[in-house]
């Protein structure tokens, strides 16, 4: 994420008010990748203008969780891969998150197929008992874009 929201990374007021692809306008949830690598492709993919990754200072916060406090669901729409994202998938986000379901929900990601996001409920119970890092300095290096 960029350097300048890294201290509210795990408020979920941004995706709130960006929806994303597992979550509706309104809905706080925090995305999550299952490695830096991901991490970064995730933001590429992401990121409009390309040359605002290297000019840009970004941070990266790594976070643990215990395996009991993640959902994985046993299907999400069919569609979950369509760009732009669906609305099913931000609905199916969404719904998990309000019913409170858990802490955690793994979901694949779209940009490389067989790895993984995790999606984080701020406002659930045992979203507490996960394990925040300090913010760390990530750069890209000039021959990613």
């Amino acid at each position: 994420m960029k350097a300048a929201f890294a201290a509210a990374a795990f408020e979920g007021h941004g995706a709130a008010k960006f929806p994303g692809r597992w979550n509706s306008l309104g809905t706080r949830v925090v995305y999550t990748a299952e490695n830096r690598s991901l991490a970064a492709l995730e933001m590429l993919a992401n990121t409009g203008d390309k040359d605002e990754l290297i000019r840009a200072r970004w941070s990266i916060i790594p976070v643990r969780f215990d395996p009991r406090l993640v959902l994985v669901p046993p299907r999400v729409p069919t569609n979950w891969r369509e760009v732009p994202s669906p609305d099913s998938t931000r609905i199916f986000g969404s719904s998990w998150a309000a019913k409170g379901v858990s802490a955690v929900m793994k979901v694949p990601s779209t940009v490389t197929l067989g790895e993984f996001c995790y999606i984080l409920n701020p406002l659930h119970p045992d979203f507490s008992k996960a394990e925040i890092g300090p913010i760390e300095i990530f750069r890209f290096n000039a021959r990613t874009v």
